[in-house]
């Protein structure tokens, strides 16, 4: 068992009840505490009254479906990791999950090992992002980012305004740094539900940060566009 998940509690939400229980027997395996529930309604009902670091969300559930399930959590937690378990495996379902917050997408039948290093992927990228969410200056080549403020300053003190967008984006990449963060999840995290910007809106914003920050940005150093996938800030 492994002691650093000790303090890590996940929702397990599965109506197929052998599936349940081979998932939460494993996770305990790990060292997490485990919650299961059986259907959608229950989920969101535990939900809102215990705190966890994860929800593992089957998609075809009774009273309630995953994906209703996942929008009544987002509506109140847009932190919690939400992994979704689901026989459908059309792209149409994993872009429709990730639109409404979901951060991964693992298709049944799955192998146990990448279930487990998902999770562990998930929890841990999610501490990260709570430890970094304190970050309010970060050290940017020659310039500093005071995110509090909106603002660059270079090596001479002068000061360039960042629009909120910008900032938000920006910190979402930092905090992500030598990783690449998917389109879904900037839209999720920066534009929100209701608004979703094209592919390009994206594009001109890494341009625009490297003009900032990139000595050459023909040939960037920093900030890179991942095509088909996302976006990557490079830490050099």
């Amino acid at each position: 068992m492994s002691s650093t998940n000790h303090a890590q509690r996940i929702l397990v939400v599965e109506d197929e009840q052998s599936l349940a229980e081979t998932i939460k027997l494993n996770l305990e395996l790990e060292g997490y505490k485990v919650h299961h529930v059986a259907d959608g309604r229950t989920a969101l009902k535990v939900f809102k009254s215990e705190r966890f670091n994860l929800i593992v969300l089957d998609v075809m559930l009774p009273e309630l479906d995953g994906f209703s399930v996942c929008e009544a959590i987002r509506l109140e937690n847009n932190k919690v990791p939400i992994l979704f378990l689901t026989a459908k495996n059309t792209s149409a379902d994993r872009v429709n999950g990730l639109k409404i917050g979901g951060d991964d997408y693992l298709a049944k039948p799955f192998n146990l090992e990448e279930f487990l290093l998902r999770v562990q992927n998930l929890i841990k990228r999610s501490t990260q992002n709570q430890n970094a969410a304190n970050i309010d200056e970060y050290k940017l080549g020659k310039k500093k980012i005071r995110f509090s403020l909106m603002q660059i300053i270079d090596d001479n003190g002068e000061e360039t305004k960042l629009t909120k967008k910008e900032c938000s984006l920006l910190k979402l990449l930092v905090e992500r740094k030598n990783e690449v963060v998917s389109r879904e999840h900037i839209l999720e995290t920066v534009w929100g539900y209701d608004i979703y910007p094209s592919t390009r809106t994206i594009d001109n914003f890494i341009v625009t940060f490297r003009k900032y920050f990139e000595t050459d940005p023909s040939n960037p150093r920093y900030f890179h566009s991942v095509r088909g996938v996302g976006y990557k800030y490079t830490e050099a």
